[in-house]
């Protein structure tokens, strides 16, 4: 452009056979998405009934076993989701390098037409293979061990994830991502979501290495308690305001409380600590109702700010 900034909009570059080139540097839309809740669109019973038990415990023990919490990778989607991630793009392979919060990994997608392999060693990042669907390519992953999470909140998984990703370079600056998850003995239906990948040019990947970090004390054990009567849970459930235009929604999902602030379709689960303060188990801040369920403080860092019920 004039003033020396790339032109994001111009049309995307194409290799020697004629495909989109999809090397560079991308970054996701950021956190606060399907990086947090993978299942956030989904109905409960979509879920099979041991996977939501498992996320609810994860949830109410603020994380103590995840992988992040030991050194060990993040969800596959959270890199797409959150992290910088290098695209390097030659005929046969796919290479793609992330940046990662706790832990770089990479991964190797393989365009020469090979097959899935039928019994693949259980990695992290399972084994990858692409192929073209016109303008887009299609990447299908499968040979995952079953120790990963499919999100930051705790939604499990199984050795029969098969996870499949459509690329689709509509420009020179802009990517667009359809992720589907299909793992049957997790979920009753596959599903799918997209995320929208820009290109960040003029930048580098920093290297991200895991030390056995212990600096997020919330995430090194659980509350005190863990189960609250459903009455008092109940009592809790409804809209309230910040501010006029500011709602933001509690409402109850077994032994939790989940919020729901403004536009946003994420809700957050929050665990117990007591009968009148919730803890989130992404962040660790918390809310404390007032007795009578009319209002709550939310506690963020040293931040505070108090909602009243609507309705």
């Amino acid at each position: 452009m004039p003033d020396g900034k790339p032109n994001l909009s111009a049309p995307a570059p194409h290799g020697v056979d004629g495909k989109p080139d999809l090397s560079g540097v991308w970054k996701g839309p950021g956190p606060g998405s399907y990086d947090r809740n993978i299942a956030r669109d989904l109905k409960p019973s979509d879920i099979q009934p041991w996977a939501e038990a498992i996320y609810q415990q994860r949830v109410r023990n603020m994380g103590k076993d995840a992988p992040r919490a030991n050194c060990l990778p993040d969800p596959f989607a959270y890199y797409h989701a959150v992290d910088l991630a290098r695209f390097v793009q030659v005929p046969g392979v796919l290479v793609i390098l992330f940046q990662g919060t706790t832990n770089s990994v990479h991964r190797t997608v393989f365009t020469d037409g090979r097959p899935l392999p039928q019994d693949p060693n259980p990695t992290w990042m399972g084994y990858s293979t692409g192929h073209w669907d016109g303008d887009t390519l299609v990447v299908d992953t499968a040979g995952f061990n079953d120790r990963g999470w499919l999100d930051i909140e705790g939604h499990p998984h199984t050795d029969a994830l098969r996870i499949t990703e459509r690329f689709r370079r509509r420009d020179f600056g802009h990517m667009d991502l359809e992720l589907t998850i299909d793992d049957p003995k997790t979920f009753t239906r596959p599903f799918s979501f997209r995320l929208d990948k820009t290109l960040a040019p003029d930048t580098d990947l920093l290297e991200s290495v895991c030390e056995d970090d212990r600096s997020v004390p919330h995430m090194l054990g659980g509350t005190e308690i863990t189960k609250i009567a459903p009455s008092v849970l109940s009592k809790y459930a409804g809209t309230y305001e910040y501010a006029p235009g500011r709602p933001v929604v509690i409402s109850v999902d077994g032994d939790l409380l989940f919020m729901r602030e403004g536009d946003n379709p994420l809700k957050l689960p929050l665990a117990p600590r007591s009968e009148s303060v919730f803890i989130s188990r992404t962040n660790g801040d918390w809310l404390e109702f007032s007795s009578d369920g009319r209002s709550f403080i939310y506690h963020a860092g040293p931040d505070e700010r108090r909602a009243v019920r609507k309705q």
